[in-house]
């Protein structure tokens, strides 16, 4: 029984459980990223460290792995899961707007890339169809563990999703490329081009057939009140999607994504991100450990100096492609370099990529024994990479962030700051001129800070994600902000890092909805707009006008109905109708005169 249970899945069970207790709480302690301690974890516990003396040292087996592939298939959950997790933080107009980094961008850094490392690898002696499936494998990304670093909501964040969204649709095309291309196939590109159109259709089926059945399974799963059964349904949805997936050619990743952006346009969205949570960390961690279980130490002694070049040299390249596609695209200088830095490691799927290599013979097993242990090595040190381009994006950025400080210093004791200069910003922006209010506008679009300034409005380029921006608004302390953006997510967390660092100050923030409204007011918010609501108070307001109501009373009483709606909001986010924040010094630094001009909010 005792031998049964060292060899069996219940010890490399404690061996992770036991890992993920020891290496999260001891690497936040020393402030160091927990996918590092993961992978070196693997590295020691595996069958090339310490999993390979077990045969000798039987009571190594309750410490370590023996097996890798027994874990295997818990760590493409986890990924699975990862991917679902950044799903339900899209939404299909978000990705609707980010078409042009992901087909453009993206395309241009995967073709870029590829063609500079093969062509480097032919150079040197490869052949052209093992540089051509090298260059494609080394070009990729790693989506898990480049996204956890920096999310999809800072502008590094958005520029790096783009690019791994469309490495992994284009895994597909790259891996049945390498299979044509082999010596032995004898099949056109008919194959691929009838697996794209069949994926785009099922992808459409699943997105649209979705939308139509999955509230009514969560409405059933929400009514037991069993979080058990919420949690069977979620996996049920993520597992079918990634079987659809899968069944066609494609990655079950992409069958998770489409499946967590489907359901994040529920209202079920929030409580299915914290009920799947914890499987998601644990499926990461488990994936975390098997990269690390790929490095053969003694390999890696053995030819330290030709692993440590190829590292340098991938790193190098994707780096500076990256960073100048992104630059050319129009983002940031310091954008640029961050997202570069950070996406130049390979990826998991770059072993999916030689593994079909080496079936297809276009390189030898050794080559891609080698390659497999560079890309180990390049996602142990992606983190690392991380903190680099961090490092490199403030010393970039500090002439935007001085721009800042010296735009709130001028003129006057404080400006009023927008946040998000688009359609909403821009209005926003008319009626502060209008009312002679000394403003500054920021936005992380390149292209909506290039036309604004190019109209004549002062809008500076602004990452308001980065916690140093917020800092530096304290430089020239604002008279109020306005948070203008069609990002929930982004809008509850600038709210409550904004409260925390101006106590006093009104902060308006939009909203889609009286639910969003209801969070905001809960993060600090001194006004949360929801767009429904002034929509439906603009409607009436031109209705009862042209049926001939006199103009006074019908703006008195959607004046009367808007204060009745902010008290229910209030009233649902467990607010009372407290004194406004910064209400009193608002009014102070009005100018005389305009104590009486009342104006519908503009929305």
């Amino acid at each position: 029984m005792q031998g049964g249970f060292a060899t069996s899945g219940f010890s490399d069970a404690l061996v992770i459980l036991g890992a993920a207790g020891i290496v999260i709480p001891a690497f936040a302690r020393l402030r160091i990223s927990p996918i590092i301690g993961f992978i070196l974890i693997g590295i020691l516990v595996g069958p090339a460290g310490l999993g390979g003396l077990a045969a000798q040292h039987h009571w190594l087996n309750y410490v370590t792995i023996s097996n890798a592939q027994r874990v295997e298939p818990f760590a493409e959950l986890g990924i699975i899961m990862l991917l679902f997790s950044i799903g339900l933080e899209l939404s299909l107009r978000r990705l609707w707007s980010m078409r042009r980094i992901v087909f453009g961008v993206g395309a241009a850094e995967l073709a870029a890339c590829a063609l500079i490392i093969g062509a480097g690898l032919h150079f040197i002696g490869q052949g052209l169809p093992g540089a051509i499936g090298l260059g494609l494998a080394l070009a990729l990304s790693s989506t898990a563990i480049v996204l956890p670093l920096v999310g999809t909501h800072s502008a590094v964040g958005r520029a790096a999703f783009g690019m791994l969204l469309f490495e992994d649709v284009a895994l597909v095309p790259i891996v049945f490329a390498l299979g044509a291309m082999a010596p032995s196939a004898s099949a056109g590109v008919g194959p691929l081009v009838g697996t794209l159109l069949l994926g785009g259709a099922v992808a459409l089926g699943l997105l649209f057939g979705g939308r139509l059945l999955l509230p009514g399974l969560f409405a059933q799963a929400a009514r037991t009140k069993n979080p058990e059964v919420f949690l069977a349904a979620c996996l049920l949805v993520v597992i079918v999607s990634s079987l659809v997936t899968s069944a066609i050619g494609f990655s079950a990743v992409l069958g998770a994504l489409i499946a967590g952006i489907v359901i994040a346009e529920t209202e079920y969205r929030g409580e299915v991100e914290v009920i799947t949570a914890p499987l998601r960390g644990l499926g990461l961690a488990i994936f975390l450990i098997t990269v690390g279980m790929r490095v053969k130490l003694g390999l890696v002694i053995a030819n330290w100096q030709s692993i440590l070049a190829a590292l340098v040299a991938v790193l190098l390249v994707k780096a500076i492609v990256t960073a100048l596609l992104l630059k050319i695209a129009g983002n940031r200088t310091g954008v640029a370099a961050e997202t570069g830095v950070l996406m130049a490691s390979p990826s998991e799927t770059t072993l999916i990529v030689l593994g079909s290599a080496t079936a297809a013979q276009l390189i030898r097993p050794e080559t891609a024994a080698f390659w497999q242990i560079v890309t180990a090595i390049g996602l142990t040190v992606t983190p690392l990479l991380g903190m680099v381009g961090r490092f490199a994006a403030r010393r970039i950025d500090r002439t935007g962030d001085a721009q800042l400080g010296r735009a709130l210093e001028e003129g006057g004791p404080g400006k009023v700051v927008i946040v998000g200069f688009g359609r909403i910003g821009r209005i926003v922006a008319d009626m502060l001129s209008a009312h002679d209010r000394s403003y500054v506008a920021l936005d992380a679009n390149a292209d909506a800070v290039r036309e604004g300034r190019s109209s004549g409005y002062p809008v500076l380029f602004g990452d308001v994600s980065r916690g140093t921006l917020v800092q530096r608004l304290k430089v020239g302390i604002p008279s109020a902000v306005i948070l203008t953006m069609d990002d929930p997510v982004l809008v509850s967390r600038l709210t409550k890092r904004l409260r925390a660092a101006f106590p006093d100050i009104p902060i308006i923030a939009r909203a889609r909805d009286t639910a969003q409204a209801a969070r905001l007011y809960k993060a600090g918010a001194s006004q949360a707009v929801p767009e429904a609501v002034e929509a439906s108070l603009q409607i009436a307001e031109a209705a009862l006008v042209d049926l001939g109501v006199p103009m006074g009373p019908v703006i008195a009483s959607i004046h009367e109905k808007r204060d009745e709606i902010r008290a229910t909001i209030k009233a649902e986010a467990d607010l009372e109708e407290a004194p406004r924040f910064g209400s009193r010094r608002l009014r102070d630094a009005q100018p005389s005169g305009e104590g009486s001009k009342r104006s519908t909010p503009a929305t």
